[in-house]
């Protein structure tokens, strides 16, 4: 059974989303699950932060119905998987944590920790995929405009400028995500060959074209930004390699790079919600809207399956949708009749 503090609340209310679980302590069984995924399935610091947090809430649920993990039921699952739908948390965080405790409990019965598996029927809540959010061509020449003409205006060569102006070329020229740009060494980028060598989800490397403006704005990066940003502070060996570096001579953080992105953003006055994989969405829809095949939009993105990028050929159908809505003269609700004549 599960020990509880004193002062745990059990049954929610806290405004952190736990449910006022900070404080439960797991039992012997989930942490040695939450083991398997760190040593075994190499799961990320933050990935194993969120299954203890969704594991201590459910862990505090089975204690106010006295009951453990070793005597949870479907119905206590069941009811479990109620309770968050009651507590307000959305579709998505109800997934997720029913995910936590699906696997968990498979888990535990496959090493023969617990004779059942009360989780196996569970369901969660069915929602609808999101469409990702794309920039129109127009909003990313804005973008890309914005941190150029800065580079135009700067009175020599200003380093910062040089690597945003980089980074943007790239991740909008490649389709790569803010966190394989930030991982880029020097052996990965071959500017002669227009070529970038990234490593994906679980290392899996791919090899990506690069556009002739984005290794046009890497090589002037190279010889004239990254250099200052090394002699501003030093580079530590670590670091040494890397291709994108902050102001500190660092290697790029990933919410550096976000950073970079909501800042010339807001310079092209972009009223829309910038996400670190906005660029990322935009290169996949333009691509498909230009009449790429999807299997090298699949192969560009590094999805491991077709089904992932398919996502970007709704996108494309929408916005065709919208442009034969706005244009179309018979397209409008109500239309006058003969208007087509």
């Amino acid at each position: 059974m599960t020990v509880l503090t004193d002062a745990t609340d059990v049954n929610g209310g806290g405004t952190d989303g736990t449910g006022g679980t900070d404080r439960v302590d797991l039992p012997i069984e989930a942490e040695s699950f939450l083991t398997h995924l760190a040593v075994e399935k190499g799961r990320s610091v933050h990935t194993l932060s969120a299954y203890r947090r969704d594991l201590r809430r459910y862990v505090a649920f089975l204690a106010s119905r006295g009951r453990g993990l070793d005597d949870a039921t479907p119905a206590d699952v069941e009811a479990f998987v109620t309770s968050l739908r009651a507590d307000g948390l959305a579709p998505a965080s109800t997934t997720r944590t029913l995910v936590a405790v699906r696997t968990m409990h498979r888990f535990l019965a496959a090493e023969e920790v617990f004779d059942t598996d009360p989780a196996s029927d569970a369901e969660g809540p069915r929602r609808p995929a999101a469409l990702p959010k794309a920039l129109s061509e127009s909003q990313v020449v804005s973008l890309l405009d914005a941190v150029a003409a800065a580079d135009a205006a700067a009175e020599g060569a200003d380093p910062v400028v040089l690597r945003d102006r980089a980074l943007l070329e790239l991740l909008y020229s490649t389709g790569i995500r803010v966190s394989e740009a930030c991982g880029l060494g020097f052996g990965d980028v071959d500017l002669d060959a227009a070529l970038v060598r990234v490593f994906g989800k679980r290392s899996k490397e791919r090899i990506v074209p690069i556009g002739r403006p984005a290794a046009r704005a890497v090589a002037e990066y190279l010889d004239g930004g990254r250099p200052a940003l090394v002699a501003a502070r030093g580079s530590a060996r670590d670091d040494a390699d890397a291709v994108f570096l902050g102001v500190r001579g660092r290697r790029l953080a990933r919410q550096a790079a976000w950073e970079v992105i909501q800042r010339w953003a807001r310079e092209a006055d972009l009223s829309a919600h910038i996400s670190p994989h906005v660029l990322r969405h935009s290169c996949a829809t333009h691509m498909l809207d230009h009449g790429a095949d999807i299997r090298t939009v699949q192969e560009l993105l590094g999805h491991a399956s077709v089904s992932t990028t398919q996502i970007y050929t709704r996108v494309a159908t929408e916005r065709l949708f919208e442009a034969y809505r706005a244009a179309h003269p018979r397209a409008a609700v109500g239309a006058p009749a003969g208007a087509d004549r």
